[in-house]
């Protein structure tokens, strides 16, 4: 392999790492000018890869999914039975951890064209694991859009059904998806509330995304864990409870009503 296919390669997965990238920061990655990253970007825009210069003061790259799946990559057919069983693998107990699974899925997920995800969608909503749970399970495309926004510090807007079936528009900062027992969580920070919010993925109706980029708020690893467990074992139930009032007949008579 020669050392213009090695950088462009390293450029190429730099790229797909990162929603963003300014072109000093990666002529500093790569080691080389920002005259030979513009290069390499024009290489792979001739191979099929859509990278996109968006214009402004921040300037450099980004890549976005184009018209056709990139070459050395997948053709469609096999793409689209990845990006089904990276989904369903997702809401199961994934071989490597949720980590491993979440990063390939927001790795496809970037780049796969609008007429196969429309097709990834339709065939993984009639695709069901023997291991599902009963009741509500968590919507494949759901958890692939919220894969791609937690990775690129993405805020989206997300319409939620809570427990009590109440619909809500939440303007959220994802930080971590995490599966806990049958379930999966999100954990991001409520711009509206100003504050940590945990939700249950199954609960999420629609996602919209806003391209508005976030800086991470920080938050340990042990406290992301703890907050999705409480989140988890939280189940609304009644309460019953017998009372017992010593009171004199007449005013408890007046007040009640007896």
């Amino acid at each position: 392999m020669t050392g213009t296919t090695s950088r462009a390669l390293a450029l190429l997965n730099l790229l797909q790492t990162h929603r963003h990238w300014r072109g000093s920061d990666l002529a500093a990655r790569l080691g080389v000018t920002q005259r030979t990253v513009r290069r390499d970007v024009d290489r792979l825009r001739e191979l099929g890869y859509r990278v996109e210069s968006p214009p402004g003061s921040a300037g450099g790259y980004r890549l976005e999914a184009g018209s056709a799946v990139p070459p050395l990559l997948l053709n469609d057919d096999e793409a689209v039975t990845m990006a089904i069983g990276l989904r369903i693998a997702a809401t199961q107990q994934p071989v490597g951890g949720p980590e491993v699974t979440l990063t390939a899925l927001a790795k496809l997920e970037q780049v796969l064209p609008s007429a196969l995800r429309r097709r990834v969608n339709a065939l993984a909503s009639s695709v069901h694991s023997p291991r599902a749970p009963e009741g509500r399970t968590v919507s494949p495309a759901v958890l692939g859009e919220l894969a791609l926004a937690a990775r690129d510090r993405e805020r989206v807007r997300l319409r939620y059904r809570n427990a009590r079936g109440q619909e809500s528009t939440r303007r959220v900062e994802p930080h971590a998806l995490a599966p806990a027992g049958h379930r999966w969580f999100l954990l991001s920070w409520d711009l509206d509330r100003d504050d940590w919010r945990t939700f249950r993925l199954d609960r999420i109706e629609k996602i919209e995304h806003t391209r508005v980029i976030f800086t991470p708020r920080d938050i340990s690893d042990d406290e992301v864990a703890e907050r999705v467990l409480i989140a988890s074992s939280w189940t609304p139930h009644q309460i019953e409870a017998d009372v017992v009032m010593d009171l004199p007949f007449v005013p408890m008579n007046e007040h009640f009503g007896v």
